[in-house]
């Protein structure tokens, strides 16, 4: 076996747009978002206020149905999003590796696109940088890839209740304040 081999490795690049071929796409696996404790606990008090009311006015209406509600645990676990490892040749024949955060049709990019791609730095400066932007020069779409977010996350359903608990809260103080 010959060890004088050498392949180059892929490079992170560093500019803000690169042009290439796309040479491979990776297989994805999932990644965690972070959710911030002050954030999650605020949210929850302020739900749990408006749950509470609704308790009683159940109660009052002998109306006992409720809904399934998602453990502090599961909440603070984060969803998780598709990383895709991005292998694209770029105009200096230089090998650079990306990643694709979330999901994009299976037809929008195939191996030997000519693509340009926007990248953003991720805050972990050992990871490549992430896409924001593909424009495919060769289909002429542009794509930009979504991810969960904190937000997605906790659900209309819990950041309502949250709100409204919020502005329950604030009426009674300022009820307080002014008697």
């Amino acid at each position: 076996m010959d060890t004088d081999l050498h392949t180059r490795r892929p490079a992170h690049p560093t500019e803000r747009v690169v042009t290439g071929r796309l040479v491979r796409l990776m297989e994805g696996y999932a990644r965690e978002v972070r959710v911030g404790q002050p954030v999650l606990v605020a949210v929850l008090t302020a739900a749990g206020v408006m749950g509470l009311l609704l308790r009683v006015v159940r109660a009052l209406l002998s109306n006992g149905g409720g809904g399934a509600r998602r453990s502090f645990k599961d909440l603070k676990k984060g969803p998780e999003f598709l990383v895709t490892p991005v292998r694209v040749r770029d105009t200096t024949d230089r090998l650079v590796e990306v990643e694709l955060h979330g999901h994009l049709p299976q037809s929008a990019l195939h191996p030997g696109d000519h693509v340009q791609l926007t990248l953003r730095a991720q805050r972990d400066p050992d990871l490549p940088p992430r896409i924001e932007r593909i424009v495919n020069l060769t289909t002429g779409q542009l794509l930009t890839p979504r991810t969960a977010t904190l937000w997605s996350h906790l659900g209309p359903a819990l950041l309502l209740q949250a709100l409204l608990g919020a502005f329950l809260v604030l009426a009674v103080a300022a009820c307080s304040a002014l008697t």
